[in-house]
């Protein structure tokens, strides 16, 4: 079975990845330049060829900084779905900082509490935890 680990091309890697990082919870994993990857010795040997973080009790996101102009579209949207409403209303609450939220975070009629917003650099979410706790 494979585990789907989403990739984000950003204009600026290592400050995405500290706002994931906090909103989420998490840490960064590894970082790797265009300087210590392949010895560029030019404005590019800082930038992120390759990071890994891994957020919200151990989801991974791979990130690097884009070499080519991003389009920030509407055809993908990121999911974490947290054992306690308590938890997904926070993450909620910090990835909307600076953001737009779509739904607000509330229990819906079908049964589950969701929310959905795009975060200040234009990735949309989607926050979701069941209407019973399910932790122990």
């Amino acid at each position: 079975m494979g585990v789907l680990k989403p990739f984000i091309y950003s204009e600026n890697a290592r400050s995405q990845a500290d706002f994931y990082i906090r909103s989420l919870g998490g840490n960064l994993e590894s970082v790797i330049t265009h300087g210590e990857s392949m010895g560029v010795q030019n404005d590019l040997q800082d930038k992120v060829i390759h990071m890994c973080l891994s957020v919200a009790g151990g989801n991974y996101i791979f990130m690097s900084d884009s070499m080519e102009s991003n389009l920030q579209g509407n055809n993908m949207s990121l999911n974490i779905d947290y054992p306690s409403s308590e938890e997904a209303r926070e993450a909620f609450s910090k990835l909307a900082d600076g953001g737009h939220v779509i739904y607000p975070f509330e229990q819906q009629p079908f049964g589950l509490y969701l929310g959905e917003l795009t975060d200040r650099f234009g990735v949309r979410w989607m926050i979701t935890a069941p209407s019973v706790s399910t932790q122990s």
